[in-house]
């Protein structure tokens, strides 16, 4: 039988003026978020389902999310490797949504057999802190509840500001003495809202995503009247040890890439265990380019070893 070849893929010039399009287009200056959104939606329209995958829409402790699951796997529950991958996305606490990041879902559904849940939590300026937080944690607390899947059998993921969901929902979870999940898998993460992102310029002429204005204008609207270096809006100024096995997957090109590096250094400074891959060339949040782009198929594949 002959060998179904695999869709080609984009070239990473490529890659980068799609990235390129995505900011002048969705995060444009003097856009709206509620504009932003919309043109997101737009362009989400646009994109194909990913094949061999079966995506559900369903409420979970009363947040919407999509389930997504390889075809031929069981789509009630855990998938029959065991487990399930609870995945927020990005979009600075104010734009995206769960189908943007279904071609990842769908990537790591197939490589591991594992259910990935993506919530469609609440954003700001509408919603501001802590509405996503407490989103977060009522899907956490509906997955693993009485009857449901074990904590150890969760992988708690995000990408972006969705990245920085997921670290503070382990970190609640820590300080209340629940059940922490087995993993957390942070791709790009947002992680200190507090911080100067404007300080190289090179590096901000460089990135073809992220400018320091929008992620400014983003943190002001999700943070409402708290402040930006509270550990529960930027939770790489809280206590991090104790915390799950970690792997975090950057690009360097990439404005916030820095909240990684600090990440990692401080979760090895107090002994905790992370894997960190941070990839050359690559920009904001590549690795949701799986299906699209070989750096983000490999970052996949990094992550289905990091799970078994």
């Amino acid at each position: 039988m002959a060998r179904r070849s695999s869709p080609p893929k984009l070239p990473p010039a490529l890659a980068f003026a799609g990235a390129k399009l995505l900011r002048r287009y969705v995060m444009a200056d003097g856009a709206s978020f509620a504009e932003q959104r919309a043109r997101m939606q737009r362009l989400n329209s646009l994109l194909p389902s990913p094949p061999g995958i079966t995506v559900r829409t369903e409420t979970v402790g009363g947040v919407s999310c999509d389930r997504v699951v390889a075809s031929g796997r069981d789509p009630r529950g855990v998938a029959p490797s065991g487990g399930v991958v609870l995945h927020f996305h990005g979009g600075g606490y104010c734009i995206g949504s769960p189908r943007f990041t279904r071609g990842w879902a769908a990537a790591v559904s197939v490589a591991t057999g594992r259910e990935v849940v993506l919530p469609d939590y609440r954003l700001a300026p509408e919603h501001p802190f802590p509405a996503g937080p407490a989103d977060a944690r009522a899907v956490w607390d509906a997955l693993t509840g009485e009857g449901g899947v074990p904590a150890a059998d969760v992988c708690v993921s995000g990408d972006s500001a969705g990245g920085g969901l997921a670290l503070g929902l382990a970190m609640a979870l820590r300080d209340a003495g629940r059940a922490l999940p087995g993993a957390l898998v942070l791709l790009s993460p947002w992680l200190d809202l507090s911080d100067d992102r404007g300080g190289d310029p090179d590096l901000v002429a460089a990135d073809p995503v992220l400018t320091p204005a929008w992620l400014t204008a983003a943190a002001r609207a999700y943070a409402g009247d708290v402040a930006l270096d509270d550990p529960r809006l930027s939770p790489l100024l809280g206590d991090l040890a104790g915390l799950p096995p970690m792997l975090v997957q950057a690009g360097a090109v990439d404005i916030i890439a820095s909240d990684s590096v600090r990440l990692a250094a401080t979760v090895r400074a107090v002994g905790g265990d992370v894997t960190l891959s941070l990839a050359n060339g690559m920009f904001h949040d590549f690795p949701t380019q799986a299906g699209n782009l070989e750096a983000a198929d490999s970052a996949v594949r990094q992550v289905a070893a990091f799970l078994r």
